[in-house]
């Protein structure tokens, strides 16, 4: 279990997020919603440790602060919004570097173990057929791939997130998230994702956060917190009747 306890954080010593409380069990997927600017990513960055915080985060009952950098990078791994390219690596070259944190080197030292799970994801997402191409060559939705492959390929204990359908069209969304609900029950992993479209939360997300200016909303099982009343106080409009009213536009 992924555990977070008053949890307090921010930049430059101010608080944005506030006194955040929740857990998600093994096998499960949690998501995180609300609108722009409430706090989620800076949730992510805190519970992964990539910024400072207040509070406590475990999993399975260990402090995440006690791991070491490697360590804590077989335990979670967050993929944040915008992954920006730097250097021009191959596609093959991008999902190796998930492997670091198991390797006694880098890249040039893969056991082969390491190279058949490389192998594995990168062909799960659909990117063995590109695995020489240079990742500053790739489309948005491509290079979304490339880097969810790599986190994947870590092969943490819980994946963090940010808005994984970021940059994918419409079948990679639904494919993406498929493969994903599968994958964390197979394997007994933690999911927790930031997103934006309520339709996908509702359908693969079992657990839901609702955060608002920084606290926490509304939090229990997805379709409890996906109320219209909830969801008109924290987004200022009634999502139900315009998604009603979407749908009525579909009907033939």
């Amino acid at each position: 279990m992924l555990e977070v306890k008053n949890l307090f954080a921010g930049y430059d010593g101010k608080d944005v997020i506030h006194n955040i409380n929740f857990k998600i069990a093994r096998g499960e997927s949690l998501c995180l919603l609300g609108p722009n600017g409430c706090g989620k990513s800076t949730l992510l960055k805190s519970a992964a440790r990539i910024i400072g915080c207040r509070g406590i985060v475990t999993l399975d009952d260990q402090k995440i602060s006690t791991l070491s950098r490697k360590e804590l990078a077989k335990k979670i791994a967050l993929l944040g919004q915008s992954s920006q390219v730097f250097f021009p690596y191959s596609v093959y070259e991008t999902v190796s570097m998930g492997r670091y944190a198991w390797s006694e080197g880098f890249l040039k030292n893969l056991s082969l173990e390491d190279k058949t799970i490389i192998e594995a994801g990168m062909r799960k997402l659909d990117l063995w057929e590109i695995r020489g191409r240079m990742i500053n060559e790739l489309s948005g939705g491509q290079l979304q791939r490339v880097f969810l492959a790599k986190t994947l390929t870590q092969n943490p204990e819980a994946v963090l997130l940010d808005e994984p359908t970021n940059h994918l069209d419409l079948k990679y969304q639904i494919e993406l998230l498929s493969f994903l609900s599968t994958w964390i029950k197979e394997n007994n992993k933690i999911l927790i994702s930031v997103f934006h479209d309520l339709n996908l939360a509702r359908r693969f997300c079992g657990t839901a956060v609702i955060m608002n200016n920084g606290k926490i909303a509304a939090y229990g099982k997805t379709e409890d917190v996906l109320k219209k009343n909830i969801l008109q106080e924290v987004y200022g409009i009634d999502i139900q009747a315009f998604m009603l009213e979407s749908l009525e536009k579909w009907k033939v």
